[in-house]
């Protein structure tokens, strides 16, 4: 013989609804009043899920842009660490040695080893030539 759990349960939900039912004081709305408070409900749920949906978008949108910005500030700063290493291969006394060059948000650092103080000096001038550095930090030690 099978046993069917379901419908003990099914009952017993049922007997609750109809005892919650009686609980309840008679709705004295016309039926007419009682679609009119359904339109405002949804009205409400509308103008909050709209609301909802335009501060979404807004952070969606500053997020984009600050990534954006985030990717636009590396492609320059690896612009100015191309176009510094091309100036220091053209100089005859800097270009056989290895500079590091980093730069971040337009700020430059030189590290590595300059012939002379004047080699590292060129350097420095060299880096500050190029369109976009905001600073140079020159930390070539000089080893002849």
């Amino acid at each position: 013989m099978r046993r069917y759990p379901i419908l003990p349960a099914t009952l017993a939900a049922a007997s609750l609804v109809t005892l919650a039912a009686c609980n309840r004081a008679p709705d004295e709305r016309t039926v007419g009043q009682k679609v009119d408070a359904t339109v405002e409900t949804i009205e409400k749920k509308a103008d909050q899920a709209a609301a909802a949906v335009k501060e979404d978008a807004a952070v969606a949108r500053d997020n984009a842009g600050q990534a954006m910005d985030a990717a636009a500030t590396k492609v320059k700063d690896a612009t100015i660490t191309t176009s510094i290493n091309a100036e220091l291969a053209r100089d005859a006394s800097l270009s056989a040695l290895k500079i590091d060059v980093d730069t971040v948000g337009g700020r430059v650092s030189l590290r590595g080893t300059a012939p002379d103080a004047p080699a590292r000096e060129r350097a420095t001038q060299l880096a500050k030539q190029v369109e976009g550095v905001v600073s140079v930090d020159n930390q070539l030690q000089v080893r002849s």
